[in-house]
C-alpha cells in the first residue's frame, strides 16, 4: 500500500521531530490513565530518566499530555493525555497492529542483514 500524501516543510518538521523512539511508547502507556513519572519509568524497560523527562517535556509542549504538579513532599507529577493525545491512540493502535503483524519478518531482516555485514551482536 502505497501512499500519495505529501507533507509541507512545517509538517515534515512536526513529523520528524514528534516520531522520537519513545514518544509513542509514552503515548501508548497514558493511554490507561494518568501516571506518575516513575510508573512510566518502570513501564518502560529501557528508557533513561532523561530521555522520557525530555519527552514528556516535549509532548507537553505540543499539547499532548497534561503535567499537573502537587505541592506535597515529596513532590508529585502526574500526566495524562490531553483531549489531542487522545487522537495520537489511532497511530499508537496502528503502530501496534503493524509491530505485532511484521515482527517476524523484522527479525529475519536483522538477522539476514547482521550474517551479510560479519555483525555480532553479545
Amino acid at each position: 500500500m502505497s501512499s500519495t500524501l505529501s507533507f509541507s516543510h512545517e509538517d515534515n518538521s512536526f513529523l520528524a521531530m514528534r516520531t522520537g523512539k519513545w514518544t509513542l511508547v509514552v503515548v501508548a502507556e497514558l493511554s490507561t490513565g494518568t501516571r506518575r513519572f516513575n510508573e512510566l519509568r518502570r513501564a518502560m524497560d529501557g528508557i533513561s530518566q532523561k530521555t522520557l523527562a525530555a519527552t514528556l517535556r516535549e509532548l507537553e509542549r505540543d499539547g499532548f499530555i497534561s503535567r499537573t504538579a502537587f505541592a506535597t513532599i515529596p513532590p508529585r507529577v502526574d500526566y495524562a493525555l490531553t483531549e489531542l493525545g487522545q487522537d495520537l491512540l489511532d497511530l499508537v493502535d496502528a503502530c501496534r497492529a503493524f509491530v505485532v503483524r511484521n515482527r517476524d519478518a523484522v527479525a529475519a531482516a536483522r538477522q539476514n542483514f547482521d550474517l551479510s555485514n560479519n555483525i555480532s551482536l553479545r
